[in-house]
C-alpha cells in the first residue's frame, strides 16, 4: 500500500508537470508571433526594477494597507514553495517531514513562520473577497469584468484560502497524531497556529486522525498541482511572468515616442525629394503601426500576459473616468483574448489560417483608441510595467497611416503639417508677418 501511494503521487506529479510545461510552451509561441525588439540593455538597471517592482512590489505601496495584505499573499505564495518541496519529496520518497532531522532545530521556526504566512495569506484573502463582492470597489464592478475574468479572481482567493486551510489543518492533526504516539510521525513540538487547533482532534480516534491527516496532505498537493495548470488560464499568470516583464520593462522617459524609422524617412523624402527611390517595391513594402498582434512587439504580447487585471491603469485614466468608452485595461485583455484565437488558429491549422478578424476593428474599435490622451497614467499606475500605450499608439498609427481614419479636425492639422511643415495654415515665408503689425 506503501508503494502503491508512492506510484499514484509520481504519475501525478509527472502528469501535472508535463501539462503545465506544454501550456507554458504555447504561451511562449503566441508571445514569439510579435515583431522583435531588443530590450537588453543596461542590464543593472533591470535587474534593479526585477527587485523593486516584482519581488519588492514598490508601485502597490502607494496604497500601504492593501500592499501589505498582497505582499502576505505573494510572500506565502512564494516562500510556502519551499514547505511544498517537502511535501512533493515526501510524496517520491515515501517519507515523512524528511527536513525535520537534518535541520533541526530550524524546523520549527520554518514551519512557524509557514503557518503565520498561511494565516495571513487566508486573512487577506477574505478582505479581497470583501472588497470585490461587498464593498464592490468600482474598478471591481467595471463591465471590463463581466463573465469570467470576475470569477476567475474569486476562484483563485477561495482556492488560496482552502490550500491554506488544508495546511494548517494537516499540521494540527499530525501534532494530534504525535500527541497520541501514531508511528512515524515525529515530534515537532506544537506549532504557533496549528497548534491552536489541535483541541478540536483531542477526541478523534489514532484511525480518524490518520484518515484526515493524509486527506489533507493529498487535498493540498492536488490543489497545488490544480493551481499550477489553472494559472496558464488565469489572470494569475502574472503571479511568473511579473519578473521577466519586470525585467524586460522600457527604460525609456515616460512620454518619449518611438519614431518608426520609415516615417523618418518618408519625412526626408518629402523634404528631399530627389533621394526618393525610383522603384515602387521599396515603399509597397512599408507597413506602419499595428492592424493585429503580429504587428504587435514581442513584448506587448508578453504585457498581455502579464496583466493583473487589477484595474488600476483604468482607475488612474482620465478618459476612462470621464466616462469614455476607452478602459486600458480592456485594451490588454482583449490583446491576450486575440493573441489566444490566433494561436489556436495556428495550432489547428499548422500555420495561421485567415479568419476574417484582426486587433484592431474587431477586438479594439476606433472610438476607444481616440479617446486616449497619451498622457502615460495608466503606465505609471501598473504595478508589473505593463503599457497600455504602445499598443494604443501601434494601432493608432495603424489607422492614420494605412487606412487614413482619422477625425476630420486631425486630417487638417495632418494637412498643415505636410504642406507648411507647421499645424497652422500659413506658409513658412508668412509665418513672420504677424510681427510687423506690432
Amino acid at each position: 500500500m506503501h508503494y502503491i501511494s508512492q506510484v499514484i503521487f509520481i504519475l501525478l506529479a509527472g502528469y501535472a508537470i508535463w501539462l503545465f510545461a506544454k501550456n507554458i510552451g504555447q504561451i511562449r509561441k503566441n508571445i514569439a508571433l510579435g515583431k522583435d525588439e531588443s530590450l537588453s540593455d543596461n542590464p543593472f538597471l533591470r535587474w534593479k526594477n526585477v527587485l523593486l517592482l516584482a519581488f519588492g512590489q514598490k508601485k502597490m505601496f502607494r496604497n500601504p494597507l492593501v500592499a501589505l495584505l498582497h505582499f502576505a499573499v505573494y510572500a506565502g505564495f512564494i516562500i510556502i514553495n519551499i514547505e511544498v518541496l517537502e511535501i512533493v519529496l515526501d510524496g517520491l520518497l515515501g517519507t515523512h517531514r524528511l527536513f525535520l532531522k537534518p535541520l533541526g532545530s530550524l524546523y520549527p521556526i520554518l514551519i512557524n513562520s509557514f503557518e503565520i504566512l498561511a494565516f495571513l495569506v487566508i486573512i487577506s484573502c477574505v478582505v479581497f473577497l470583501i472588497r470585490r463582492n461587498i464593498i464592490k470597489l468600482r474598478r471591481f464592478i467595471s463591465k471590463d469584468l463581466d463573465g469570467w475574468p470576475r470569477s476567475d479572481a474569486n476562484y483563485i482567493l477561495f482556492t488560496e484560502i482552502i490550500l491554506m486551510s488544508l495546511f494548517l489543518c494537516m499540521n494540527a492533526t499530525d501534532r494530534s497524531l504525535q500527541l497520541q504516539g501514531a508511528p512515524h510521525y515525529l515530534d515537532t513540538g506544537s506549532f504557533v497556529v496549528s497548534g491552536k487547533l489541535v483541541p478540536l482532534f483531542q477526541n478523534f480516534s489514532q484511525s480518524t486522525l490518520l484518515g484526515i491527516e493524509r486527506g489533507c496532505w493529498w487535498l493540498h498537493i492536488i490543489g497545488i498541482f490544480a493551481f499550477l495548470n489553472y494559472l496558464p488560464y488565469s489572470k494569475h499568470l502574472h503571479i511568473l511572468l511579473a519578473f521577466p516583464n519586470a525585467y524586460y520593462a522600457s527604460l525609456k522617459p515616460m512620454g518619449e515616442m518611438q519614431n518608426m524609422e520609415n516615417i523618418q524617412t518618408e519625412v526626408k523624402y518629402m523634404m528631399q525629394p530627389e533621394l526618393a527611390p525610383t522603384t515602387s517595391s521599396e515603399a509597397a513594402s512599408m507597413k506602419f503601426g499595428a492592424k493585429d498582434v503580429f504587428d504587435l512587439s514581442w513584448k506587448s504580447l508578453l504585457d498581455a500576459y502579464s496583466c493583473t487585471e487589477c484595474g488600476r491603469c483604468s482607475a488612474a485614466c482620465p478618459a476612462t473616468q470621464t466616462g469614455k468608452i476607452l478602459s486600458p485595461r480592456k485594451i490588454m485583455m482583449a490583446t491576450r483574448d486575440r493573441l489566444e484565437e490566433v494561436g489556436k488558429n495556428i495550432k489547428a491549422n499548422g500555420a495561421f489560417k485567415n479568419d476574417g478578424k484582426a486587433l484592431l476593428h474587431h477586438y479594439i474599435t476606433t472610438e476607444e483608441l481616440r479617446a486616449c490622451t497619451t498622457c502615460q497614467a495608466c503606465v505609471q499606475e501598473c504595478p508589473v510595467s505593463i503599457s497600455p500605450l504602445q499598443i494604443i499608439g501601434e494601432l493608432r498609427r495603424n489607422l492614420i497611416m494605412e487606412e487614413s481614419n482619422a477625425p476630420q479636425e486631425w486630417n487638417g492639422m495632418f494637412s498643415n503639417i505636410e504642406n507648411n511643415f507647421a499645424p497652422w495654415k500659413l506658409s513658412p515665408d508668412e509665418r513672420d508677418k504677424w510681427t510687423q503689425e506690432i
